[in-house]
């Protein structure tokens, strides 16, 4: 007998409708038949738009120090205070070619100077913080402020990141350095920008802002090598905003303002483009969260969450593991959240069948209701491509094309390999003819590396089905092909709560390896409960998770053999981890080589373990 399930909460999202061309070729075309919405090409104009609109509304609100009371600015306040930097940066001769480079983490200071920067049509170039604080060499951070040839960088706390600032004044001697913070000498304080009377030139910019105007520059993780330069025009942001629009049921006006707490870094597409835009563009009001999803720092986030309770919930994966955590032990912030809570996003990795069943168990718990959980997928150098804008009771899609999007398929050995073509792609990498010539096809689409189908081929409007990155993908020595990007999640799962991450291995050996990242608070307790032996008790009890999914696997390219637990936490120089904490699978395997070797050794290994 079928289980009836709960009913999901609604989601105000138009249902999917989608054209589909097969080519003679093998390729496969597909698109929205929704239209994007008309939306304005120019973000400053959208900005001033709103605030206009509603200027006594919150806008941005950051907690003070010692997570204290929260403050910010309403949208009144935020216009005034982005005419204000628009005119600091007219009167200091920044214009189109002069970016502003920003290297600490999401603030109020930072979004007004990234405001401040739309409106006088002056790049921004926010950059990951951990290349300023994580960094030993800084050499990431030099090659991207060479890349942009920054005039200027702002650092919020200016002692926090002073070898970096210190490094960059070495490149760059008449280097502009604004802090909040007056450290290190020599700087401008954020507030010198902030206290000026806008003149009619600031209008004049505006008005002369077009899609074609970079907005501002972002660089890929640089998982394979030094991060690439993707420059953002103001048209490729707001298609993503026209696109969203086009699949909503209500018009913005229509709908209640959203209310959001925000972690995700703006120096990348989630949390810089999709969100922030997205919530300027719906007039909404973001609160900025402190925490992380790392141990203890989500604490931050949890406190923050008593309070705040948001209509939309975007995060990475690994955020909704340990919220679903906390939650289950914590009744009071789990009605906490799902207060007013409409949807859930998540996007960067899939989410897993352990998690998404957790998810929903809690929802239903507190509401009686499924939670609709959505997902977008893209890159930085094509913005969100296709969504998840309707209830779908499992994970692993990536959706369908948004309005205004083409997505291509096209045979690559046993896959099909993603393309996109559209006006939310960006142009080209600046100053970069090879890697553009490579990344293009002889039609103009940019070709992602990753690979998808259809969930069901028989009916395209069920969406398509993540398949992992094309490069990833390796032959035993067998000839059997290993699907890493699809049996890297299934693994996690099977292993849940036991392991935080895994990389595969087995090229062109005889069957499959797994370098394994322990859960730390699983780690944790085993060394709590067990002194030094801990570790190697985490190892079996994982190992045996392994055994049991070995069980039922289905064949020789999803059976693991052997495995080896990972003490040593990725490293970021070495790029076995990207800034938003992704795993780089070809790098790991690389700089681990003993690790790897020790999987297949006939010698054995205390570090390896053989699995059934």
């Amino acid at each position: 007998m079928t289980e009836t399930k709960p009913p999901f909460s609604p989601l105000p999202q138009k249902p999917p409708a989608t054209d589909v061309e097969r080519r003679d070729d093998g390729s496969i075309l597909i698109w929205s038949r929704h239209n994007p919405a008309d939306v304005p090409d120019n973000l400053a104009a959208i900005f001033r738009e709103r605030s206009e609109a509603h200027p006594d509304r919150s806008f941005l609100l950051q907690r003070q120090p010692g997570h204290g009371p929260w403050t910010g600015v309403t949208w009144a306040e935020a216009r005034t205070s982005a005419d204000s930097i628009a005119q600091w940066l007219i009167d200091h001769g920044f214009g189109a070619d002069d970016p502003v480079m920003v290297i600490s983490g999401n603030s109020l200071e930072h979004g007004l100077l990234m405001l401040g920067c739309y409106t006088a049509g002056v790049p921004i170039a926010p950059v990951s913080a951990a290349y300023s604080l994580m960094s030993q060499d800084h050499e990431k951070l030099l090659h991207c402020f060479r890349k942009i040839g920054a005039k200027a960088v702002f650092a919020k706390e200016g002692e926090l990141h002073s070898a970096a600032l210190a490094r960059l004044r070495e490149a760059a001697p008449d280097l502009v350095v604004v802090t909040c913070d007056g450290r290190p000498e020599g700087t401008v304080d954020f507030t010198e920008l902030c206290r000026l009377e806008p003149t009619s030139q600031v209008d004049r910019r505006v008005t002369a802002i077009g899609a074609d105007t970079v907005g501002k520059y972002l660089f890929t993780s640089g998982s394979t090598g030094m991060p690439k330069c993707v420059p953002q025009t103001h048209g490729m942001m707001t298609t993503v905003i026209a696109g969203q629009e086009g699949l909503a049921e209500e018009s913005r006006d229509e709908r209640d303002p959203p209310v959001t707490l925000e972690w995700m870094p703006w120096s990348h597409i989630s949390g810089g483009n999709i969100f922030f835009n997205g919530c300027m563009w719906s007039g909404g009001t973001m609160y900025l969260d402190e925490g992380k999803p790392v141990p203890g720092m989500f604490e931050t986030t949890i406190k923050n969450l008593y309070e705040i309770s948001p209509t939309v919930f975007g995060s990475a994966p690994v955020a909704f593991a340990m919220l679903a955590d906390a939650m289950e032990q914590d009744e009071k912030l789990r009605g906490a959240f799902f207060e007013d809570v409409i949807s859930l996003g998540y996007g960067g990795a899939t989410l897993s069948d352990d998690l998404y069943d957790r998810l929903q168990a809690l929802a239903i718990a507190e509401t009686g209701k499924r939670i609709p959980i959505t997902t977008m997928y893209g890159a930085t150098e094509t913005q969100g491509i296709t969504m998840v804008h309707w209830e779908v009771d499992r994970v692993g899609l990536i959706g369908l094309p948004m309005p205004g999007i083409t997505l291509k398929l096209v045979p690559n050995g046993e896959k099909m390999e993603v393309r996109v073509k559209g006006a939310s792609v960006t142009p080209g990498y600046k100053d970069d003819a090879e890697k553009n010539a490579q990344a293009f096809d002889e039609e103009g689409f940019y070709k992602l590396g990753d690979a998808a189908d259809f969930l069901d081929e028989g009916d395209p409007d069920r969406g398509l089905v993540f398949d992992g990155r094309v490069t990833e993908d390796f032959k035993l020595s067998t000839g059997t092909w290993v699907s890493v990007g699809t049996l890297r999640p299934e693994l996690v799962t099977a292993c849940s709560p036991l392991m935080h991450d895994c990389v595969i291995a087995g090229q062109d050996r005889e069957h499959i390896g797994l370098l394994v990242w322990p859960n730390p608070a699983a780690a944790q307790k085993y060394v709590t409960e067990s002194g030094p032996a801990g570790l190697s008790i985490l190892a079996n009890a994982i190992a045996a998770r392994l055994a049991a999914f070995n069980a039922q696997s289905g064949g020789h390219s999803r059976t693991v053999k052997s495995m080896v637990l990972l003490t040593e936490p990725p490293s970021l120089d070495a790029g076995e981890i990207t800034d938003k904490g992704y795993i780089n699978q070809g790098a790991v395997l690389s700089q681990r080589a003993e690790a790897v070797d020790a999987l297949y050794s006939d010698e054995g290994s205390p570090l390896v373990l053989k699995i059934s």
